[in-house]
């Protein structure tokens, strides 16, 4: 028995708890785009019996499930227009772009709008915008109050709500040191490329822009919070960066284990080392390059400098 959008239905916990009791051999699923509304009406009824899953748009390993042999020109699409399912799997240009730009008009804040009140919607959607600009960047609480006319409170409870509603994900710094590393600063990422280059009306080919590194490192970011998610739910994705501006893209730490990633578009590798300052604070991390060759081949392969 399947429930579709159940966050809409009202009393649904109490409903579902008591199909399960009543019909224990039956397996219930309810599904709904609104995590944070749907969370809250099932969660204590339900109580020891239901397992939850969070579905994000598709990985790399999930897309190669049915496109084993992923080319550069096909990276380059899901750099541009994102990995929902529906856009992945449609073979026309057009409709693709038509199917993202309907996706992210008539369903990205329909749950936020609909269950959470916003006295300012353009506002709201203005906020997107800038974090979309500023994807990857650290980002300044102060700078986007003052900017949208707004308190520093309605913006972290906007970006609360985003976050809620799985369009973006808040990654932390990294740091055991506080006197040279950056501990409270944090950066905005968006969990498809497509939604964040139709907030911003940019879905130009990647070989016509200027932010194919930013795209690069969110599409990375993306994909390891999806890995995290499905394989180690330990695992905290966030950053490094140095009070001289020193800065690692991606560190993962889990238990005793620090993994660095540093997402580089078009660099020779060969020339990346690590910081010198990270590495001294943390001999034992394993420091990784990736490209969009080693992404496409695997991140088991990716290559590793001490």
């Amino acid at each position: 028995m399947v429930f579709d959008e159940a966050q809409t239905i009202q009393d649904i916990g109490i409903i579902l708890k008591a199909f399960i009791d009543t019909y224990p051999e039956v397996q219930v699923i309810a599904t709904g785009s609104s995590s944070f509304d749907l969370a809250n009406k099932i969660n204590e009824p339900l109580t020891g019996r239901a397992f939850e899953f969070t579905l994000f748009p598709l990985s790399l390993d999930e897309i190669r499930m049915a496109f084993p042999d992923i080319s550069m020109k096909q990276l380059n699409e899901y750099l541009r227009l994102g990995t929902y399912p529906a856009i992945v799997g449609e073979a026309d240009r057009m409709i693709r772009e038509d199917l993202l730009k309907n996706l992210t008009t008539n369903y990205l804040y329909k749950d936020i709008y609909t269950f959470e009140s916003i006295r300012n919607p353009r506002i709201f959607e203005d906020l997107v915008r800038l974090l979309a600009l500023q994807a990857c960047s650290l980002v300044s609480v102060n700078e986007l109050s003052q900017t949208l006319g707004i308190s520093r409170m309605t913006v972290e409870k906007y970006i609360r709500l985003l976050e809620q509603s799985y369009v973006v994900k808040v990654v932390r710094s990294f740091s055991r040191n506080p006197r040279t590393e950056i501990k409270k600063a944090f950066k905005v990422f968006f969990y498809d490329n497509g939604i964040r280059n139709a907030v911003i009306d940019k879905l130009a080919d990647i070989s016509d822009r200027d932010d194919q590194g930013v795209l690069f490192e969110n599409f990375f970011v993306a994909e390891r919070l999806k890995r995290a998610s499905l394989r180690d739910a330990r695992l905290g994705v966030m950053f490094w960066r140095s009070r001289q501006g020193a800065e690692i893209d991606v560190i993962e730490e889990s238990e005793d284990m620090i993994s660095a990633f540093e997402c580089k578009w078009n660099t020779d590798i060969t020339k990346v080392r690590p910081p010198a300052q990270f590495m001294k604070s943390y001999p034992n991390a394993q420091f990784h390059i990736v490209t969009p060759k080693i992404l496409l081949h695997s991140m088991e392969d990716v290559v590793s400098r001490g």
